[in-house]
């Protein structure tokens, strides 16, 4: 009896009830698509360092972990003293570019001979290596975002580069151009960003890091899994606070929405509820009735924002090849816990009204 007045209570205001199950769907499509986003960059962006086969990473002193970031290259001739320490095999040199025209881009300037050797080589899809100063490789994920071919002309730098070859993704950065022409524009003659060590065997990276550190001991130097580790949102304040104020944001829409849909619910129901009390209904079954319509409509959704944020997450990536958005069980779960947690205490308030409405005053209600 009670479900089916739930359920003629909700189907009794069509537009009112589409637009609360909306205000939920919203919700969640909101809370997984930003966590899902800001998460998949960060983590896409941590392997493709991982993909470069690097067992250590040794950068300036007071160097971050974001790439690009330190403005204080090192000498190259610190990749000598590097491949001499035991147990190293390769050190590929690299400097960083920042490109900002039509989007930003971290540009891998490379000695491409012995990036070869610790990444193993570059897979092309097309084209072939360097073959002079103002060549560019470019990763697949970026020419198919770009509708970049081989032998193209790109705008990088203030400068025109021809797309040499168009190589497979996942090995550090998208854009990669010879290290001297990188020196050449920055200015910044023999000096890299970044050494990208490789050990004769993973197995050797702790006895490696602590003879690096004896030679180097102020630079930062990191193991790919050290920073695998620290490349997560927790570690970012910013874009940790971006998020948590996209999900404050989500589950006030969602909040808001619920409270004055069951709000406008009992106002205009003021006659019902002084029957059901009249009829002995106890201030406990009102208010199960709207807690359990409020649950209905966050469940509907729950259910329509999980496939919406799955349609989403298709159409950003076909509009947008090289995102990266993570939507992961986890967060679906929490989107709907905290959606539902939200229904609930909008919802609470509005029950409690309508269970402490008097029955004569509710029933002389017009």
């Amino acid at each position: 009896m009670v479900n089916r007045m739930i359920l003629a209570n909700v189907l009794h205001r069509p537009v009112r009830t589409a637009v609360s199950i909306l205000a939920v769907a919203i919700e969640v499509v909101m809370v997984m698509m930003v966590v899902g986003l800001t998460s998949g960059l960060v983590q896409e962006s941590a392997k493709r360092v991982e993909g470069v086969g690097a067992d250590l990473l040794v950068q300036p002193p007071g160097a971050s972990f974001l790439f690009g970031l330190t403005q204080a290259p090192m000498p190259l001739k610190i990749g000598e003293k590097l491949a001499q320490v035991p147990h190293v095999m390769y050190v590929a040199p690299s400097l960083f570019q920042f490109h900002t025209t039509g989007g930003l881009n971290l540009i891998y300037g490379i000695d491409l001979r012995s990036f070869n050797q610790v990444t193993g080589g570059f897979v092309y899809h097309g084209g072939g290596p360097f073959t002079g100063p103002y060549d560019v490789l470019v990763d697949d994920w970026y020419a198919k975002a770009n509708h970049v071919k081989v032998g193209q002309k790109l705008s990088l730098l203030n400068h025109d580069f021809r797309v040499a070859g168009i190589v497979e993704h996942g090995k550090g950065a998208r854009l990669f151009i010879p290290l001297e022409t990188a020196e050449d524009l920055s200015g910044a003659r023999d000096k890299a960003s970044i050494f990208f060590v490789r050990c004769t065997d993973p197995a050797y990276t702790n006895q490696v890091v602590d003879a690096i550190h004896q030679l180097l001991p102020k630079h930062q130097i990191l193991s790919v899994k050290e920073y695998m580790s620290l490349m997560t949102s927790n570690n970012l304040p910013a874009l940790n606070a971006f998020v948590t104020a996209m999900i404050a944001i989500a589950l006030g829409i969602g909040f808001l929405v619920i409270f004055l849909s069951m709000y406008t619910t009992i106002t205009e129901r003021t006659r019902e509820i002084g029957i059901l009390k009249s009829l002995g209904a106890s201030k406990g079954y009102i208010i199960n009735i709207i807690l359990r319509e409020a649950s209905l409509l966050a469940l509907i959704g729950i259910g329509l924002g999980w496939l919406g944020a799955i349609i989403g997450r298709r159409v950003f990536l076909g509009a947008f090849p090289t995102l990266s958005i993570d939507l992961t069980v986890g967060w679906a779960l929490r989107a709907a816990l905290l959606a539902l947690a939200g229904s609930l205490v909008g919802a609470f308030y509005p029950s409690l009204r309508a269970a402490q409405l008097d029955p004569v005053d509710a029933l002389a209600y017009e």
